[in-house]
Formats: C-alpha cells, structure tokens, sequence
C-alpha cells in the first residue's frame, strides 16, 4: 500500500514539490506541473505529456532534453484540469506551438481540449494527440473500435518519438503525424496480480484472487477485464507474445520492434528479467528484431503488482527517433548535444494558482439573497461530500480508478471557497455560480470536475445577472447545465453517467414548473426524481469513460457520477425548502 503522505489530499502536491527539489538541473516547478529548467534558445514544438499523477516515472520524470518539455500533473489517477495544462503550456511553449499527449480517457480528452482551445483563441498554436495502445480496453478490429482503446505504457514510445522529433526542429503538424504514426504502430498488452492502494485508503482498489492474473489490467487501478490462472513466467510471456502478435497493424511491413516490458509499481526488476528470458526468446522465435529493448518502471500504478508488454514496430523514421539521445530525471539515453543559450525563464505563480479569475458583477437586494443560499447549499454538499467521499470511491473502483470521491471533494472544496469570495463581493447568482464553476473545473481535474465545472458556469450565464431569477428561469438554467454538460461530455441517458440522474432531473423540474408549481417544490420533486433514476443506473453497462472496458463487472454497482450528482440535488433542495 501507499504508506508515505502528509495529507492524501496534498500528495500530488507534495510530490511535485519534492521531484522538483530533487531535480533542480532537469526541471522546475509551475502552476499545474513541472517544465524543463531553462526554455530552448531557439523555438521549438514543446511536447507536454500529461496525466494523473501515480504513475512515475511516467509523466513528469521525462521532462528534459531529447524528451517532453514539460508535464501537466494531476491528482492521483485524475486528470489534470484545463486550466493546469493551460499553465504548463504557457510556462513551456517557445514560439512553434504546443502539443500535448495523453492517454485515451474521457477527463483528459476534455480536459486537455479546452486547453488547446484556449491557447489557439491566445495565438498559440496547440493540438492534443491520445494514445490508444492497450488491446484489451476495445477487442474489435475495425478503425473505430481501435479508436475507442485506453493509452498505458505504449505511450512512453509515442512520447519518446514525438519529443524526438520535436527535437531536431519539426514542425507542429510533422510532431503530431509522428504520434499518430507511431500510435499506429504500437500494441500493449498487461496483467495485474494485486491492486494499488490510494493514498490515505486502507483496502486497495481491486484484489485478484491468490494463483489468479487479471488480463487487461488499466494503469489507473482499474482491474484486468478478465482472470485466468497465474502459472509460471514462461506461460504468462506466451500468454503475451501472442495476444500482441495476433494483433499486429497491417501496415507493418518490417520486422524491427521497439519493446517494453513494464512493472506496474511492485514488481521486482529480477521477476521482470525473469519474464524477459522468455519473452525475447519468442519474440525472436516470430522472427522479430528486438531494437534497444526496455526491461524496468516506466508507466507505473502506485503499488500495483503487475507488468505490461508493448511491441512498436519500427520503420526508418521511427527507429531513428526511438533511438534519438535523451536526458531526463528518469530515463537517459546517448549523448544529448549541447544546449543552446536559453531564454530568459519565467517567474512562476504559486502552483496552486491555477483557477481562473473571474470578475464578479455585483448586485443587490434579493439577488443577494439568492446568492447567499447558493452558498449555503454549497456548504451543505461540501459537508455532505466530505462524508461521503470514501463510500463514492468504493462505487468507482469497481469498474473505475476509485478517484471519484476524492475528486468531488476537492471540486467542491475550491468552488465553495470561490462562491464565499464572490457573496463577500455582493456578487449575484449568476456570477457567484460562474466563479464556482470555474473553481470547481480548475481544482478539480477529471471528468467529473470538468463536467461540474460546464454545467455550474452555463447555469449561471442563464440566469439574470442583477436580480433573483424567475422560476421558469431556474428552469432554463438547469436546461443550460444539462446542455453544457452533454455537449462537453457527449452522453446520453442509458450511457451510465451523471447524465443518467440530470436528464431526468431537468425533465421532472420543467415539468413541475410548468404545472406552476413553486421553484423549491419543483426542486425537491426533480431531486428525488434523480434519486431514483441514479439508483437505477446499476443495471445499466457503461458505454463511456473508464468504465467501459468493465461493462459486466460494473452491473449491480451504480454510477458513482449520477449517485454524488442526485446526493448534491437532495442537499440543494433541503437548503431551498429551509430558505422559503
């Protein structure tokens, strides 16, 4: 288990302040992450990988010369918010652009997105690349399913190849055609004999049963899609070898591969060797050239018990930037070059200082008034959260990475915190619930903080910005949310998500409102509406996120985004029924 924290909550914190600490030559702390010590002399793509954090030496220990530039880091097993990688990449860009790279989940894609959007609207050109390596998360054979796939360690080639060739001056388009490239070409396959442990949590996300392997294991804690018997290393190598031969791209004409053989964060290095002798000895034995082999950590999971195997089949080009030098905090290859004279650095902020600031219309009279049972209501999920924290991320580690709990905490935290600054500031609803919004998306990280953070910000544009709002005007704003989050997120009821308890929510609450009934009446009928509609969501499969690839492991359990979201309406409209 994860024994060594301060406070769980600050791990991911105190973590970066100490890398930073460590590896004063290599990288520098700044709001969000960490960047290479000094900017290159000349401009030059700066290629950021990101993620949540949990995963060491994967993503921050590569930042440095021949690799990334810089590392947007998340909570532990969360993705990072906009506003962080908006942070990074400022920090790291040069004057070429910015490319970030990711795996292939939901919070990231979105996450990652906005940022890129954000610096594109800034005159800094940006795009985002996720890696879809692992063949278990998505079996079928067609572009779109492979599309569908979750990125785990392949991605430390995709990373490798594309800093490659940012180094040697690509252009942004020729960066991101080499990721592509190279994730095209790339297969990983791994099994899971214990699970990780969070910090601060007891129990770990998952078990496997003793003389048991999950097959397909995700690398934020999610558990193997399927068991089988644990026998010996030379079964599990043949076990490996063919899954990803079997998967081999058609487009690979050669025979030269790239190959990594990673530990998941407690498997020891002699294990790994052991694994190794058989695992070579295949590859060969299928006529492959193993080209610079990785045998160690590089995508790890906390404590996780287990390994992966990652085949990249190489062509000129990209044998020539897998084998291009690199110096990083955590993997060094060759000799670099010298460094230009860089550029000046910037100061950072305190990394903390990553939500957005947001002005804040002031108001009066009973728009005040609104505004200060909106804080009241956001102090009464705050405690309810808090409370229910560990309870939402048993819901979520069992098809999931367990985070969900902790995730709304911090979301909740940082937008009760902004929603008090901006009634202090006699601000009316529709800015109080903007500024916690935009605290919740920055603070939080992940799906869900994104999704809040959306549906927070478009309910509060809907409303009047100078007075209490009408209740078919609470109404559209709920439709607002709802719409904000759909379109961000891309669900539809029956996908097993928040949306799930929202769309009927809305749906119950226009519907009483129509009827004339009183807004707080409508809200207490429409929560416990959602109540009903989030319970029911155990027996639905997940046809989004994480939880995907565990579709009949999650049937029984309901989503844990539709129960916090049905949990919050019910505090919301206790609050409301107090205040009338």
């Amino acid at each position: 288990m994860t024994r060594l924290f301060n406070d769980p909550a600050r791990f991911t914190d105190d973590m970066v302040t100490g890398f930073a600490a460590a590896h004063p030559e290599h990288v520098r702390a700044v709001p969000g992450g960490v960047v290479r010590a000094s900017r290159p002399g000349t401009a030059k793509v700066a290629v950021l990988t990101g993620g949540g954090s949990g995963h060491y030496p994967a993503f921050c220990g590569v930042v440095g010369p021949g690799f990334a530039d810089g590392s947007v880091i998340g909570n532990v097993f969360t993705s990072p918010s906009a506003a962080q990688a908006h942070s990074v990449a400022t920090e790291a860009e040069s004057g070429a652009g910015v490319l970030f790279l990711f795996g292939n989940y939901a919070g990231d894609v979105m996450n990652f997105g906005q940022a890129a959007q954000r610096l594109t609207g800034e005159g800094i050109p940006a795009r985002c690349f996720a890696v879809t390596d692992d063949i278990a998360s998505a079996t079928g054979g067609s572009d779109e399913e492979r599309a569908k796939r979750r990125g785990i360690a392949g991605g430390f080639v995709v990373f490798k190849n594309a800093s490659a060739a940012a180094e040697e001056g690509a252009s942004l388009e020729e960066v991101v055609r080499v990721a592509e490239h190279t994730n095209a070409r790339t297969r990983t396959l791994g099994v899971a004999f214990a699970g990780c442990t969070l910090p601060g949590q007891g129990e770990p996300l998952f078990t496997v049963p003793e003389g048991r392997l999950g097959l397909g294991l995700g690398i934020h804690g999610e558990p193997g899609v399927s068991e089988s018997e644990l026998t010996s290393a030379e079964d599990l190598a043949r076990t490996l070898v063919e899954g990803l031969l079997a998967e081999r791209p058609a487009e690979a004409a050669g025979n030269r591969v790239a190959v990594l053989l990673n530990g998941l964060g407690a498997t020891k290095y002699e294990e790994l060797y052991v694994l190794w002798a058989s695992v070579s000895r295949l590859l060969a034995e299928a006529g492959l050239e193993l080209v610079r082999p990785e045998v160690g950590e590089l995508v790890t999971s906390l404590d996780m018990a287990g390994c992966s195997l990652t085949l990249t089949w190489l062509d000129d080009e990209l044998e020539r930037l897998w084998l291009a030098p690199a110096d990083t905090p955590s993997y060094r290859r060759g000799e670099v070059a010298p460094q230009e004279p860089a550029v000046a650095a910037r100061v950072p902020e305190p990394r903390a200082a990553t939500a957005a600031r947001t002005e804040v219309p002031t108001a009066s009279g009973s728009a005040v008034a609104v505004s200060a049972a909106a804080v009241r209501a956001l102090r009464a999920a705050h405690t309810l959260l808090h409370d229910q924290e560990e309870r939402l991320g048993r819901l979520d580690a069992v098809a999931g990475d367990g985070d969900h709990g902790r995730g709304m905490c911090k979301g909740v935290d940082a937008a009760l915190a902004a929603a008090e600054r901006a009634h202090a500031a006699n601000a009316a609803p529709a800015a109080l619930l903007g500024a916690a919004g935009d605290a919740w998306a920055a603070e939080a990280g992940g799906t869900s903080g994104a999704l809040w953070g959306a549906g927070l910000r478009a309910a509060g544009s809907a409303l009047p910005a100078d007075r209490a709002a009408e209740p078919a005007e609470l109404a559209a704003a709920a439709r607002a949310a709802l719409e904000a989050v759909t379109g961000l997120g891309k669900a539809a009821p029956g996908d097993k998500t928040l949306v799930d308890a929202l769309d009927p929510f809305v749906t119950a609450f226009h519907g009483r409102i129509a009827e004339g009934a009183g807004a707080a009446e409508s809200f207490a009928t429409a929560a416990g509406v959602a109540r009903t509609a989030a319970e029911a969501t155990a027996e639905l499969r997940p046809r989004l996120g994480r939880a995907r690839p565990l579709a009949e492991r999650s049937v029984g359990t309901a989503d844990p985004g539709a129960i916090s979201l049905a949990m919050v309406l019910d505090e919301v409209a206790t609050a409301l029924a107090t205040d009338v």
